[in-house]
């Protein structure tokens, strides 16, 4: 059902630690969509209503961003995901996550694999990202130093740079992309103080668990997003036991599914026609979808996107 404005209205599901928001729309396999870092479920609005014509589509705001409560014990945002999954009988879910939510995505089918029937990740490899490039870590830092200092300003010019890649600048980017993630993000920050304790508890050792995911996992790109992320997304598909892992690139940088709605949009719909497919997994795009080669990268430098 829509509200008057033709969006999904805005659900809650009460924990022991507070309120989850999310919506659920449509009908079908449950299909579920993860934001990243900082914004929340508004980001998918070029998806939700498409694949909810086929898809039970569920998008949650995570923990402490946008309208779901901010934690005040430790938590793990796969138990918040599974428990919502559980909640709503909507597994096994096919899991979508960009950034922190492909993170969140793999660290759900490590902890929870019955309840996920198989993983897309956009501009993530696991929820422990691995940061070598000069580039990356030269924004990672800006980011962290702004937020410790209260730097609102400096912090949203390092989080437009991350958006955006290395080969580009603001001014390359649709204008009203780049205003809805800084008002997503100035809604997310103004939830937390400086002085909040870190209440996440993080799902250790993804790399090494990764490699026994027996589910399909697929990534879909920005072709201008960090090399370092581009090289994680290849790394997680390769190493998972599932066969046919396959990375996609389409256009737009960290949040392709912003910058080229339609261009993710046919990556995804082609990986959901297949999934049920009878043929083996390494058709799931064979035009146009490049196979990962070998797992690489596994530096020292860890960062959170």
């Amino acid at each position: 059902m829509l509200d008057s404005t033709g969006t999904p209205p805005t659900l809650s599901f009460q924990t022991s630690d507070g309120a989850l928001a999310y919506v659920d729309q449509g009908s079908g396999p449950p299909l579920v969509f993860l934001h990243g870092g900082f914004v929340d479920h508004t980001m998918w609005d070029a998806q939700i209503p498409v694949f909810a014509r086929t898809h039970r589509v569920i998008a949650p705001d995570a923990r402490g961003h946008g309208a779901s409560a901010n934690a005040t014990r430790p938590f793990r945002s796969a138990d918040d995901l599974a428990a919502l999954l559980r909640h709503l009988d909507a597994a096994p879910a096919i899991l979508v996550g960009l950034s922190m939510g492909g993170g969140v995505a793999v660290d759900t089918v490590l902890e929870h694999p019955e309840l996920v029937r198989a993983v897309v990740v956009s501009g993530s490899g696991t929820s422990e990202p691995v940061f070598e490039d000069p580039w990356t870590l030269d924004v990672s830092g800006a980011q962290q130093r702004a937020l410790a200092a209260g730097d609102v300003e400096g912090w949203l010019a390092a989080f437009d740079r991350f958006t955006v890649g290395p080969r580009r600048t603001v001014d390359d980017v649709d204008p009203d992309v780049v205003r809805r993630l800084r008002a997503m993000a100035l809604r997310t920050i103004a939830k937390h103080t400086a002085d909040e304790p870190p209440h996440h508890v993080p799902v250790r050792h993804t790399w090494e668990r990764a490699k026994d995911i027996r589910v399909p996992v697929f990534a879909i790109n920005g072709a201008a997003d960090s090399p370092d992320i581009l090289r994680m997304a290849e790394r997680l598909v390769t190493g998972v036991r599932a066969p046919g892992g396959r990375v996609k690139t389409v256009g737009g940088g960290h949040y392709p599914n912003m910058e080229d709605p339609d261009g993710f949009n046919a990556a995804l719909t082609t990986f959901l026609n297949r999934l049920d497919a009878p043929e083996a997994p390494e058709a799931l795009d064979a035009k146009g979808t490049q196979g990962a080669r070998g797992a690489q990268g596994s530096g020292r430098a860890r960062g959170s996107l």
